[in-house]
This record gives structure tokens, sequence and C-alpha cells, in this order.
């Protein structure tokens, strides 16, 4: 985890995406005292299409894989371009589903048992 110093040395922004015939190319510019450095992240288009993300829901994807990323290399990723694996998508979309209304509010037990 990247610690409250490095993480305020260190600025992501998310600069758009490209669609190509085979995937969509996501664009993060990360800025920190030593410059300015850009990563590509990709998600093939086949995700999209079985359901595994939405295209609303890929920036967010792309941009946690880049903190995963800046964090594990102390700011300093030795690539600059990462697949986004199928499991990563499982994982995300797991964190990120709405809970239940039945997991908030479990049922009352019935009066006079």
């Amino acid at each position: 985890m990247i610690s409250k110093v490095d993480r305020a040395k260190v600025t992501v922004h998310y600069m758009g995406f490209r669609a190509s015939t085979r995937a969509r190319e996501y664009t993060f510019a990360v800025r920190q005292e030593s410059g300015t450095r850009e990563f590509t992240l990709i998600i093939r288009n086949e995700a999209f299409t079985s359901s595994k993300i939405s295209f609303q829901d890929a920036p967010g994807v792309c941009s946690e894989k880049i903190h995963r990323e800046l964090a594990a290399f102390a700011n300093d990723p030795p690539r600059s371009e990462y697949d986004i694996t199928d499991l990563e998508l499982t994982e995300y979309r797991d964190a990120h589903a709405p809970r239940s209304f039945a997991r908030l509010h479990p049922p009352k037990p019935a009066p006079g048992i």
C-alpha cells in the first residue's frame, strides 16, 4: 500500500480510451516528482460482450490496477502496458457488486416460537 506521504507525491489521471477491433486501451498519466509517465491498460472486447465488465466500470478496474502496480513497485512499475485479466475483472465485479437487501436486513424471527 502506498503511504500517505508517497500518495501525496503521485497523481493518477485518467486520460481516456481508444477502441480497436480486439480491445479497448485505457490511458492514464501518472505524475510524480520525477516526471510524468503514461500507462496503457488493455481490456479485451470479449470481456464487455460476455458481461464480465461494463463500459462504465472499465476505467475503475484500470485505475485499481495501476494503483496496485504503483504500490507494488514503489511508484515505479517496470512496465507501462498491462492487460487486465479475467480474474481481475471478476474480483472487481465481486468487490463492487451491490449488496442484497436480504444481507442488510435478515428476516425477523416469527413471534411466539
